[in-house]
């Protein structure tokens, strides 16, 4: 059944004071148009897209010379090249304000609390960048970090951001192999890692890890203390030294910030590695900053200020989403570890204690907290808060409803979706249209996203491949090691010619809207027919029995069934009752090509660092197939449980 009402209509001072906008009204002044709302605004938006980029590097003050060119070769996805003829540096224009003001709040569990002013951030930058070219770093060298997401690794970024180097992080709870298969590939001249740190309220030591990291790649590194004994770390690390020590022959002094072209390299991200070694994606200098600061500005409605969160660690891609938040000239609030310690409200104590404006977190973190019986609405002051976001997997019709049920009413919900292959959004929120329960609100601007059916076709009202028909400035450089572009093409463009093919399946709403049904590369193929597996989660993972679940394909009798794993309710069994009420639900809230052929619980299901769940690898291991890179996993162990299961041999 459709809902005949949104979830949330911005008011019409709501639009009129959002930057979205403001920016619109500021286009048609400048160019002589008559755009009105928001339809209107993308369909121009992509249309022409030379104007509207400079417009968006106008509006949003970016620093640098822009120059006279916004795109050429623009009909060529692989060819094009927005503003060649601009310098600029990312850390300068997120580096956008001074003095006493914060940039950056942290808070580490419970163990720890920091405040860094926005001078306090210059003055570290400047020691570190001087610190850097001590060693011999400069334009093109890779500096890889193994940190928290915490402010001195914002510092680092930045250091290396100002001098050209390239930057490249995860989080410490990857293990040494995960560590080495991204970072080996990179070579870096410097290895930044922490001393420890918190999870759950235990001290986790890396020490060995560390040390045996920084051998292996051969790199001096730096050790920063925030949990455990720094120096201790440094004593049995070959080569290396505290952050204190690295930094404490140079003075603070005014950074230097070197101008690079628009298409210098910025950060190496890395795929999540289930299928393989990971691949390393090159973006760009000015194509993430004009990307991000546009998803900040207009989609975010960000100003000057306000307070920005969002619940990440350092080895996915919405640490680097948030801190661009800097560019807009925000505050950010960062949170380094388990988003239930000691209690399941400390997120929102931190909401409430630093009145957020903008709230980020995955959609399995607000499925928890609904499954917890929490309802911060009701228990927390979040009068500041006007924006959520939601990204990771797709946000599930009911936690749309639970965020307005048990959080706040009044809020924008912006479920978003893009991800690590081009730093961003391809769809996401925007504060001139509303929200729908289970919908993303629409595309990005200057995004030509679109949905295509096998034979190439756009389709409405019916579920394809999410495509961008036309080039992006935050498309990746390249992939490092990849000199012909083979990976790179083969990753996006082999199914549909220069038209950028995501990996998603996707489809269009009446509103204008998108849903996302999971990756396509995962989705289901029984009898032909395809299915998103997001289907299915939105209505198992409805039941209290059910905690979460997994659905794979299981190549069956010349066809493909569907095989759901189900990790249940402390105290809850999969007896014959419970099995047939799961297929009911699923066969009445998705249908009955979406009822699993095999249920089957298991104590675990296995995902990535980052929190996804692992389709194919769990694919490929019922199908005796190995799988490579299990480094990649927060809890590789958990593939083992669906090794040779006597329930999927009949």
């Amino acid at each position: 059944m459709r809902d005949s009402q949104p979830l949330w209509t911005p008011s019409d001072e709501f639009r009129r004071q959002s930057p979205m906008f403001v920016f619109m009204e500021d286009c048609n002044r400048r160019f002589g148009l008559s755009l009105s709302d928001f339809a209107s605004l993308h369909a121009w938006s992509i249309a022409d897209r030379e104007t509207f980029w400079t417009a968006v590097w106008d509006f949003c003050g970016i620093k640098g010379k822009r120059g006279e060119r916004a795109l050429i070769n623009g009909d060529l996805m692989l060819e094009a090249r927005f503003f060649p003829d601009a310098e600029l540096n990312f850390a300068e224009n997120l580096l956008s304000k001074s003095g006493e003001g914060d940039a950056l709040v942290f808070w580490g569990e419970d163990k720890v609390r920091d405040r860094w002013s926005w001078d306090r951030l210059s003055a570290m930058v400047s020691r570190l960048q001087q610190a850097y070219r001590a060693l011999g770093i400069g334009k093109g060298d890779r500096i890889a970090a193994m940190m928290p997401n915490m402010p001195e690794t914002i510092a680092c970024m930045l250091a290396a951001a100002s001098i050209g180097a390239i930057w490249s992080s995860c989080s410490p709870d990857f293990g040494e192999q995960g560590v080495l298969d991204r970072f080996g590939q990179i070579e870096p001249k410097l290895f930044i890692a922490c001393s420890g740190y918190w999870y759950s309220g235990k001290l986790q030591d890396v020490t060995a890890k560390v040390s045996a990291i920084a051998q292996r790649l051969g790199a001096p590194a730096v050790i920063v203390p925030y949990a455990g004994d720094a120096d201790a770390v440094a004593a049995v690390t070959p080569d290396a030294r505290t952050l204190d020590a690295f930094i404490a022959p140079f003075e603070a002094k005014s950074v230097e910030f070197v101008p690079l072209p628009f298409s210098h390299p910025l950060f190496i991200l890395f795929s999540s590695g289930t299928t393989g070694v990971p691949k390393c994606i090159v973006h760009s200098t000015g194509g993430a900053l004009l990307q991000l600061i546009k998803e900040h500005r207009l989609h975010c409605g960000v100003v000057p200020g306000e307070k920005v969160f969002y619940f990440t660690t350092c080895g996915w891609m919405m640490w680097n989403w948030l801190v661009t938040g800097l560019a807009a000239g925000a505050t950010l609030c960062l949170y380094d570890g388990s988003p239930f310690a000691p209690d399941g409200n400390i997120l929102f104590d931190y909401a409430q204690a630093e009145k957020f404006a903008v709230f980020g977190t995955s959609a399995k973190y607000i499925d928890a907290v609904r499954k917890s019986g929490l309802t911060p609405k009701t228990s927390h002051d979040l009068s500041s808060l006007r924006l959520m976001t939601s990204t990771g997997s797709p946000l599930s019709p009911e936690g749309f409803s639970f965020v307005y049920e048990g959080i706040k009413d009044d809020i924008q919900l912006a479920s978003i979706s893009g991800g690590t292959d081009i730093v961003s959004c391809f769809v996401l929120g925007n504060p001139l249209q509303p929200v729908w329960r289970g919908e993303i609100q629409g595309p990005g601007l200057g995004l030509a996203v679109d949905v295509w059916n096998e034979e190439g076709k756009p389709v409405r009202g019916e579920k394809g491949e999410l495509v961008c028909a036309k080039t992006f400035p935050s498309m990746p450089v390249m992939f490092w090691n990849d000199p012909d572009r083979v990976k790179y093409h083969a990753a996006y463009f082999e199914r549909f010619d220069n038209v950028w093919c995501h990996g998603d399946f996707a489809e269009w709403t009446e509103h204008g809207g998108l849903v996302i049904h999971g990756r396509s590369d995962a989705t289901l193929n029984p009898g032909g027919v395809r299915i998103g597996t997001a289907e299915i989660y939105n209505q198992v993972e409805q039941m209290p029995e059910v905690l979460e679940a997994l659905c794979i394909g299981q190549d069956w009798d010349d066809d493909v069934r569907v095989v759901l794993f189900v990790r249940l309710a402390a105290g809850a069994v999969l007896t014959e009752d419970l099995a047939k009420a799961i297929k009911a639900r699923i066969r009445t809230g998705a249908s009955p090509r979406h009822v699993p052929a095999k249920i089957i619980a298991v104590t675990d299901i296995p995902r990535t660092k980052s929190g996804k769940i692992v389709e194919l690898a769990v694919r490929d291991v019922v199908h005796g197939r190995p799988v490579k890179n299990k480094e990649a996993l927060a809890n590789p162990e958990a593939l083992d449980l669906f090794s040779g299961l006597e329930e999927l041999k009949n």
